[in-house]
């Protein structure tokens, strides 16, 4: 296996000289196919079968529907999606458009390859930086779940691979047909996710400069250039078109006019250059920070260390060829980080923020994977400078670079096996099922939202269901799109706005209470929350607990406390262990969301005895309804949400203040202080949790002596 490796490499002059220059294509490219191909067999043995979480269920919708995806629309990876749910001929739509994403994913591994071997000659160093950046976890999670990042992978890979045949280009034919087909390829790649945009404004200069430096930069050249670059961008084409068909039952924007194809282009309802709107963020310098410690976990010490050596080697006096190549690499790298650290707003240190951000640190680590393929490929190029003779060397590359990967496989791979992870598509067939026929779902939030339209439009389940999003029921285009795929609804206006009535731009609005009042034949649910800026429903209506849902009731319908545990008691079957999911994960999301609809209408109880104006008989059915739930609830589950504690000790205490039940005081007493100093020790930042241990203290004397009475009265009879 050595003598290969140094035969592909020309013989140095100088440290690393002539780096991989002359390395032919055909080899290299055989090589990368070979690679690409292992990757594709792992990440297909850990592809999730069903629904993963996040943008997922909305992407895949807005496929099968032939609808526009949110901004800025992804039209690329929808046509992709759409095409594999019909040629792929096994799965579920989900697991179809999951194994499409896979196999972009391994190309993407191919092409860092690629790159390596193209600049450097080494294949240790191009199996180096396949092999980290593809078995990291974060990469392995998010290329084997219909997401848009393993198509951007892909891009980066291949603008990467461009850049380097271009660079070793020996003709001025040659340069011509790379430059024209990197530029296709750079519209072509913001038809997926914007973000690329920031290396195409590093590539694209230095591809000028050297064809202007060659005098090989005419204006017909340029102008070729600028056309091949605007039919890359041509997918686009297809958000006017899907928009004006207006078939898809479900679609994002109107993109019949240039000003809502702009909005929607340029992600304004986001905010343009923002991840998220109305969000405040971490800090430029707390992002870096996260951002080079993802990369140390992700990618491990010495591959950083060896994407430096690369970067370090360009500066000293024996200079390689390659020079201008890794500083472009590097160049992209900083602008990137520092352009992506500034704008996204969303604050870190929260695990759901955190899990949506990293996602984007792919784009980076892509290169630092293949700086770090260079550098190995540096340093033994160096040592067979210095030990001509030794072959040693090359079988230290090797090893090097197979230690590297398979620690990052061993590492990685049952965290990354989703073979089994059905959690996302159990929550929301639980959610659906347990609704009543032709019900109304108000939907808020990502994780209800994508998931329930995946299952009931891809895969048929409740088609008398009708589902509302409600953040989208505020945007003028939705209603004049959707409305007419939302049969037996009736919608008083033309938006959904707090302040009912005639908008200063014509629109006729409407508030929830006006749209409850004349859909009052259906039954209305919401899932998950309302929207807090309406709160006209409350004039007649309440809320009760539905699970994870709440249900809109009129205000006149009397509450029976027994009826709606009876009724609410075995919505799910929920198994999920709780606490068994990474708490930045979709799947941790949707279980916390099930383990707390357990408790959910005890809670009702008890808040309601706490708050609403009834009888002290009433107040203490109330009571003892909640008390009697909740220690059935935390009784059963040995493992659960840690609120549950301090909710049931609670509970306990009112029941021991109304001196009226037929429970032992001494067995409430006990309860209490049990579950509220099992709370404390697993909250610390509680606020209340001095206050909480100053009543343990007391109610701690108070169990002591009601034992002392019960003893002395023992004795006593004795």
């Amino acid at each position: 296996m050595a003598r290969p490796a140094r035969r592909a490499r020309p013989n140095p002059e100088g440290a690393a000289a002539h780096m991989g220059a002359g390395v032919g294509g055909g080899a290299g490219g055989a090589a990368a196919g070979a690679l690409g191909a292992a990757v594709a067999a792992l990440y297909m043995a850990t592809l999730p079968p069903a629904l993963p979480g996040g943008d997922a269920g909305e992407l895949i919708t807005a496929a099968y529907e032939l609808g526009v995806a949110h901004p800025p629309g992804y039209p690329l990876f929808t046509l992709l999606a759409k095409l594999a749910m019909g040629l792929l001929p096994v799965g579920s739509p989900a697991f179809r458009v999951n194994l499409l994403c896979s196999l972009l994913g391994a190309a993407a591994a191919s092409l860092l390859f690629y790159t390596v071997f193209r600049l450097s000659g080494s294949y240790a160093g191009g199996i180096l930086a396949a092999g980290v950046f593809s078995f990291s976890r974060l990469t392995w999670q998010w290329s084997i779940t219909a997401e848009v990042f393993s198509l951007n992978n892909l891009f980066v890979g291949l603008l990467m691979a461009l850049t380097a045949h271009f660079e070793e280009a020996s003709t001025a034919r040659e340069r011509s047909k790379i430059s024209k087909f990197g530029a296709f390829c750079c519209g072509l790649s913001l038809c997926n996710q914007h973000t690329i945009v920031l290396y195409i404004a590093c590539i694209v200069p230095w591809v000028l400069s050297q064809l202007f430096r060659k005098m090989e930069l005419s204006l017909g050249h340029l102008l070729k250039l600028g056309l091949c670059f605007l039919a890359g961008l041509l997918p686009y084409l297809y958000l006017p078109a899907s928009s004006y068909l207006s078939r898809a039952r479900w679609t994002w924007g109107d993109q019949t006019t240039f000003q809502g194809f702009l909005t929607h282009f340029l992600r304004e309802e986001y905010g343009t250059f923002n991840l998220a709107k109305s969000e405040a963020g971490s800090s430029m310098s707390e992002m870096l920070a996260f951002q080079l410690e993802q990369m140390k976990s992700e990618l491990s010490l010495p591959v950083l260390a060896l994407a430096l050596v690369a970067c370090v080697n360009t500066v000293l006096p024996t200079k390689q060829q390659k020079s201008p190549v890794i500083w472009l690499f590097a160049g992209m790298l900083c602008l990137y980080s520092l352009f992506f650290s500034w704008r996204a707003n969303l604050d870190i240190t929260k695990p759901l923020f955190l899990g949506v951000v990293e996602r984007f640190w792919l784009q980076s680590s892509a290169v630092v994977a293949v700086l770090a393929g260079l550098g190995l490929a540096t340093l033994a190029s160096v040592g067979s400078t210095m030990l001509e003779s030794s072959y040693v060397l090359p079988w230290l590359e090797w090893l090097s670079a197979l230690t590297l990967v398979t620690s990052q496989i061993w590492a990685n791979y049952s965290t990354c096996d989703q073979s089994n992870n059905y959690t996302i598509d159990k929550f929301a067939r639980n959610v659906l099922s347990s609704m009543p026929t032709g019900a109304v779902i108000l939907l808020r939030g990502d994780l209800p939202g994508n998931a329930l339209r995946y299952i009931h439009y891809c895969e048929g389940m409740r088609p008398d269901i009708t589902l509302v999003d409600q953040e989208m029921m505020s945007y003028e285009w939705y209603l004049p799109k959707l409305a007419k795929h939302l049969p037996g609804i009736y919608f008083p206006g033309n938006r959904w706005n707090p302040v009912e009535g005639v908008l200063p731009d014509g629109t006729l609005a409407f508030n929830l209470h006006r749209f409850l009042k004349v859909n009052k034949h259906k039954e209305v649910f919401v899932c998950i929350g309302l929207h807090e800026g309406d709160s006209t429903w409350r004039r007649s209506y309440s809320l009760w607990p539905w699970g994870t849902c709440e249900k809109l009731v009129p205000s006149n319908i009397v509450f029976d406390p027994g009826e709606w545990i009876h009724l609410t008691r075995n919505l799910y079957n929920w198994t999920e262990d709780y606490g068994s999911f990474k708490p930045s994960s979709w799947e941790a999301v949707a279980n916390e969301e099930m383990w707390q609809a357990r408790m959910k209408t005890a809670f009702f109880i008890f808040e309601l005895a706490e708050t609403a104006s009834v009888t002290a008989e009433i107040k203490s059915q109330l009571y003892t309804f909640a008390y009697t739930s909740y220690k059935e609830i935390v009784n059963s589950h040995p493992n659960h949400p840690v609120n549950w504690h301090k909710n049931y000790a609670i509970a306990c205490e009112r029941m021991l203040r109304l001196h009226q039940v037929d429970v032992d005081p001494e067995v409430l007493l006990s309860e209490t202080v049990k579950h509220f100093l099992l709370y404390t020790e697993k909250v610390e930042d509680d606020p209340q949790r001095q206050d909480i241990l100053q009543a343990v203290k007391h109610l701690k004397k108070e169990l002591q002596g009601l034992r002392k009475m019960k003893e002395d009265v023992r004795q006593g009879a004795a």
